[in-house]
């Protein structure tokens, strides 16, 4: 069994909404046990992508898997993208969220010469990953784009990118989504 840490970036308004807490009661009941959690709390408003990249630099097994504070896994969220990874030889899998697909392209191949937003609720394999790394993208007004930045950054260094049309996990659409930026309210995921 390959050893898979989930990696939450978090606030402290996180904690008093019981998000975080619903966020890491779905790693607790996965049907694939995660071995661990790495959880960094954003305590001095450094934001999404500086909390994210110290949540990542606490994994030391050889797969993460990345889960914002607002978000939450279905049971079988570890094991499915671990078995399309083992199947494809991906080191890169995402799947989708329950809901809207506002997006727009659940169950499309993903294309490395016109990649598509993935959201940063992926399994990918741990070196690259900490290869890649957390950085804003500069002068984005609406969000930091440090998970569009991973994907586009693991394309660069050649990994193959599988997308597994299931949804698998839900996406906290509350309106207390957070970008970190000066202008929002909230710092980090």
């Amino acid at each position: 069994m390959t050893a898979i840490t989930v990696a939450v970036p978090a606030h402290p308004a996180r904690i008093q909404s019981r998000l975080l807490q619903r966020a890491l009661q779905s790693v607790l009941y996965q049907t694939y046990p995660a071995a661990g959690v790495s959880l960094a709390m954003d305590l001095t408003r450094a934001g999404a992508p500086a909390t994210r990249q110290r949540a990542l630099d606490g994994v030391t097994t050889p797969l993460v898997a990345f889960l914002d504070s607002d978000d939450y896994f279905d049971p079988d969220h570890l094991e499915s993208l671990y078995g399309c990874m083992q199947d494809t030889g991906a080191d890169y899998v995402f799947s989708y969220w329950h809901g809207p697909d506002f997006l727009g392209h659940f169950g499309k191949e993903f294309d490395p010469a016109d990649p598509v937003e993935t959201t940063i609720t992926i399994l990918v394999r741990t070196e690259l990953a900490k290869q890649v790394g957390f950085q804003a993208i500069p002068d984005r007004l609406e969000n930091t784009g440090e998970d569009r930045r991973m994907t586009l950054g693991c394309i660069e260094l050649g990994a193959k990118i599988v997308h597994l049309p299931k949804r698998t996990w839900t996406y906290g659409m509350h309106g207390q989504n957070s970008s970190g930026l000066p202008t929002k309210g909230d710092a980090a995921a």
